[in-house]
């Protein structure tokens, strides 16, 4: 039988046949329309897509402008850092990845998890870092491994650099990583997840200055992930450079003063408030933020009991103590009820009303004129000149002389501290005032509180004739070719209205403090240069009346404040200090050194201080 009329008499294979034949053509011609939607139609896409594969978009991190000293001295750079970072995108088994970057770098495995967790805020091609600031043997190490490190990055990025590490942490601040919630706020609107933006101090106050402008680099990588070539690269652009009025030998004088005590101090310029020095002590090292604090530090700093992350020098509100007596002596002055030759009999002790208020000198200090009072401290000549003029002139004279305010210093924080009066009684406790206890405020006691910032600006005030200077710390900010951007102007905020003379009769009585036989400030005496000064006691506790205890029978925290204010040179004052010492008991032995030491820093007077006994008091 020949093969036509084998198929003319079976249909059904005929049938066959041709449904086979036309499923085939279909199954063709949806191969064709796919390959030409997938090399026409798609062709860029995929291009992309295959280049996705290949090319690598990484960030360059931009540095954060340096900040320097009045004289130029370099006091926060930037330094080049390891980090390791991951590429989401480009890693199949996280669990493996993990493990094994945990034995390379030394990191619990759970604290590395934590930071894929972090990283989740990232875009998947966008690398995020899980170790920064790595040894180079690390680097070497995972380099040498990276087959076996799929996505792991090393890049090298701008680590914040503090030479000086404790210095004048306060008043820089930090870096802290953006969060999530910040992201969201239209300030942030060009920051990106992982960046690191100030946290407190002038890193905060001046971000937008500082930050710099981040750039970018295309890469080439093989299946591998290696770098092959560099396709682009766009440069970041480093943040503005910051000129303080700060003087680094100063501020350095200053901290080292200190010792380990707790405390501040303020050194400002009386001519136009330029802030010389300023420190909070105990103190933290601000690159324990740029690198990442662990849980663990943060906890040792917020459990300290001397609050080292308390920028005492703004926020520490202080009562005066005798440093306060001043400002009751020059509001009896201008007021006309008392003279500079007005005497008073100190006999130890002063009744008013029902109640004994007494001096530090329990013998007295006899028949006492504004100097004397001022040179020995002694409490009841102004007790008596507080009752003369009454708390409301007290208090209007202390405003005027920028305590019981926020005085608009620019990184900004600042405690008001309190100038009580008679409305603010009412207001507070819905009584009155009384005597007793405008004798208290008259000696920088009971309700009224300064913070170290305050009594350098009182003290400036009265150094200069009257005249009150915002205090400010930024001298200028330029570009990376020196061009001006900004530069701050002395600004008055005030004028005292209180007369030369009275001035006069008070700056006379500070330099007796300082250099007269029997004065409470001898210990910051310098015979080089002429201080004028006052010495303060701040009580914490009372004690029992009459009962009296040397000072290392009383517990830390129960020890009396240490103060001492001053300015020099005393006929041409340039510098103008405020100390306190947290707990130091007595301003004349412990605050009065520390400003010693910041005048002959200031002056440049390298002479050993003389082995003079420094006569006590009890201020």
């Amino acid at each position: 039988m020949s093969l036509d009329s084998g198929w003319t008499e079976h249909p059904g294979l005929r049938r066959r046949f041709l449904v086979v034949s036309l499923l085939a053509m279909a199954v063709f011609l949806l191969l064709g329309l796919r390959l030409w939607y997938l090399q026409v139609i798609s062709a860029d896409r995929y291009l992309a897509l295959s280049e996705r594969n290949r090319i690598r978009y990484l960030p360059i991190a931009a540095p954060r402008g340096p900040i320097y000293d009045r004289d130029g001295e370099l006091l926060i750079a930037n330094r080049p850092a390891f980090t390791v970072s991951v590429l989401r995108q480009e890693v199949d088994e996280k669990e493996e990845l993990l493990t094994r970057l945990s034995d390379y770098l030394g990191v619990p495995r759970e604290a590395l998890a934590a930071r894929w967790d972090e990283g989740r805020r990232f875009p998947p091609y966008r690398p995020f870092p899980v170790a920064e600031d790595v040894s180079r043997d690390v680097v070497e190490r995972i380099q040498e491994n990276s087959i076996d490190l799929p996505g792991v990055l090393i890049e090298v990025r701008p680590l914040r650099s503090y030479p000086y590490q404790e210095m004048a942490a306060h008043l820089f601040g930090y870096l802290g990583e953006i969060t999530e919630g910040e992201l969201g706020e239209e300030r942030f609107a060009e920051y990106r997840a992982g960046d690191f933006i100030g946290r407190g101090g002038l890193e905060q106050t001046l971000e937008s200055d500082l930050r710099g402008e981040e750039g970018k680099r295309l890469i080439e990588v093989d299946v591998k992930g290696k770098e092959l070539r560099i396709l682009k690269t766009q440069e970041s652009r480093p943040g503005h450079k910051v000129f303080l009025t700060l003087q680094r030998k100063v501020q350095q004088a200053a901290e080292e003063a200190f010792g380990d005590q707790a405390g501040a101090a303020v050194a400002i310029d009386p001519r136009n408030g330029e802030i010389l020095a300023i420190t909070s002590r105990p103190s933290f090292n601000p690159a324990q933020f740029a690198r990442g604090i662990s849980g663990k530090e943060w906890v040792a700093l917020l459990k300290n009991p001397r609050h080292p992350l308390q920028d005492k020098a703004l926020k520490g509100q202080y009562p005066p103590g005798s440093t306060f007596k001043m400002v009751t002596a020059l509001a009896a002055l201008r007021a006309g009820l008392i003279t500079p030759g007005t005497s008073f009999d100190c006999t130890g002790s002063l009744a008013v009303g029902n109640r004994e208020f007494r001096c530090w000198k329990k013998e007295g200090h006899g028949h006492t004129d504004l100097k004397k009072a001022l040179r020995e401290s002694c409490d009841v000549w102004f007790y008596q000149a507080a009752l003369e003029v009454g708390i409301d002139s007290i208090a209007e004279t202390a405003r005027e002389l920028g305590l019981g305010q926020v005085l608009g210093y620019p990184p900004g924080g600042e405690k008001p501290g309190l100038i009580p009066d008679r409305q603010w009684k009412r207001s507070r406790y819905g009584s009155r005032w009384y005597d007793g206890e405008t004798v208290i405020a008259a000696i920088g006691q009971g309700y009224v509180t300064a913070t170290p910032l305050q009594l350098a600006v009182m003290t400036a005030t009265i150094a200069n004739g009257g005249t009150l200077y915002c205090p400010h710390v930024v001298k200028e900010i330029t570009d990376l070719d020196g061009q001006v951007l900004s530069a701050t102007e002395p600004e008055v905020i005030g004028v005292a209205d209180i007369s030369p003379a009275d001035l006069r009769a008070v700056q006379r009585g500070m330099e007796a403090v300082v250099n007269d036989a029997g004065g409470t400030g001898w210990a910051s005496h310098l015979d080089q240069v002429r201080v004028a000064g006052k010495t303060g006691t701040a009580q914490v506790v009372r004690m029992k009346e009459g009962r009296e205890v040397e000072r290392q029978e009383v517990a830390y925290r129960f020890r009396d404040h240490a103060l001492f204010v001053a300015y020099a040179p005393a006929e041409n004052p340039q510098i103008a200090v405020a100390v306190v010492v947290e707990h130091g008991s007595h301003g004349g032995s412990a605050a009065a050194p520390v400003a010693k030491a910041i005048f002959k820093s200031y002056f440049g007077i390298d002479a050993p201080d003389p082995v003079i006994p420094v006569p006590f008091s009890g201020d």
